[in-house]
């Protein structure tokens, strides 16, 4: 791997009147969103404004037909979403389903599989989120211990399921998780760790699955606890192949590390730093907003080399970990610099725009760097891919 990974890429001509009839809509539908619930797109969740966007064909728009998308190239899914991101919308209802499970099931799943979920993913109605840290495992999934057994008793090709996962961003408003679980050789016994995975479908009403939120600092809930207690899934739970689970989650990855989500979670900030700033900044705040924005433009490039791999059917899992990481502390860093450049204290329940953007973001900042692989587990993706790490092959 090197940095000849991230190729010069633009999204294509064809694609480029989309955005404008994007931005159309957002100026209507937006007209009256604050700055402060802008800035807390990617958390937002508002199931009417993502079936409106459903209706209006913008979901798996590079999924097929017959599931009800538009078959188009990942660059058309690519200019809505850096619209939705870059005018604070709120995404967060239908964003996993159409980023990264419908791709999944689309590549992995059954005939079946695809009929029942992909065209209420199309339609903005049927959501999913992801199942896969737990406890004491944190990013590092080849330790999870949730574990799914064939119901033998049955003798229908069942399984139960028992487990649990942590930080299961909108596990409250969706349908159905997509959980990694082990239904192999467990941790420990003579078996590579990334060996004896599969994913499941679990539909998040099922007698056994508890979800419980969890409460920020902020108040907000956005993260979930889901316990799984002897949950029974019928035989087309199962996604793909048994025991390959490691193999599709890292492609699925790679769709959650390298889109705009992975630059933009912070614009809403950084539109009101410049408004708070002005059209005549001193050399500190000129030099802060133009670094901010050079490096926007960079990542904006590393992003669309990667959609590049993705629309030619690669898997650049190593690509991915890099925007992502470096992504997530250009995310961090904008509430830093802003305090640095403006003197303007954070405030909560009140103040300017900008004071209350800057306090949201600073609470939310934090956890940019947890979503989508800690730091300590991408930059060891990074460095395997760079030859500077090696694989252990055994527990």
């Amino acid at each position: 791997m090197a940095l000849a990974s991230f190729q010069y890429h633009r999204i294509p001509a064809d694609v480029e009147p989309l955005r404008a009839e994007v931005r159309r809509f957002l100026a209507t539908a937006l007209k009256d969103r604050s700055a402060l619930r802008r800035a807390d797109s990617w958390m937002g969740a508002d199931p009417a404004f993502s079936r409106e966007l459903g209706c209006r064909g913008w979901f798996g728009l590079f999924l097929l037909y017959q599931y009800g998308g538009d078959d188009a190239s990942p660059w058309a899914r690519y200019v809505v979403m850096e619209e939705l991101l870059a005018a604070g919308a709120p995404v967060s209802a239908h964003w996993i389903a159409d980023r990264q499970s419908g791709p999944l099931i689309l590549r992995y799943g059954t005939e079946a599989q695809r009929q029942k979920y992909l065209p209420g993913i199309c339609k903005g109605e049927v959501y999913f989120c992801i199942g896969m840290s737990e406890p004491n495992s944190g990013s590092d999934l080849a330790s999870i211990r949730s574990r799914a057994v064939r119901d033998e008793a049955a003798g229908d090709d069942s399984w139960r399921l028992s487990g649990q996962k942590v930080w299961t961003t909108n596990a409250h408003h969706a349908q159905y998780m997509i959980a990694l679980v082990r239904t192999g050789a467990a941790t420990g016994e003579k078996a590579a760790r990334h060996e004896g995975m599969s994913q499941f479908i679990i539909d998040l009403k099922a007698a056994g699955v508890t979800v419980r939120p969890i409460r920020d600092l902020a108040g907000g809930e956005h993260f979930n606890e889901v316990y799984l207690d002897d949950v029974r899934l019928d035989a087309d739970a199962l996604i793909g192949t048994e025991g390959q689970g490691w193999e599709q989650v890292t492609a699925e990855l790679a769709f959650e590390r390298s889109g705009p989500e992975r630059f933009l979670s912070s614009m809403a900030l950084l539109h009101t730093l410049i408004d708070a700033v002005g059209a005549q900044p001193d050399a500190l705040q000129a030099h802060a907003v133009g670094r901010l924005s050079a490096r926007l433009v960079v990542l904006r490039q590393m992003s669309l080399a990667v959609t590049a791999e993705l629309a030619a059917g690669g898997n650049p899992a190593w690509a991915a970990s890099c925007l992502k990481d470096l992504g997530a502390a250009f995310e961090q860093e904008i509430p830093e610099l802003a305090q640095q450049v403006l003197y303007v204290a954070p405030a909560v329940g009140g103040g300017s725009d900008h004071a209350q953007v800057l306090a949201a973001l600073m609470q939310m900042a934090p956890s940019f760097s947890l979503r989508g692989g800690t730091r300590e587990i991408l930059r060891g993706i990074i460095a395997r891919g760079l030859g500077l790490r090696c694989e252990h092959k055994h527990a």
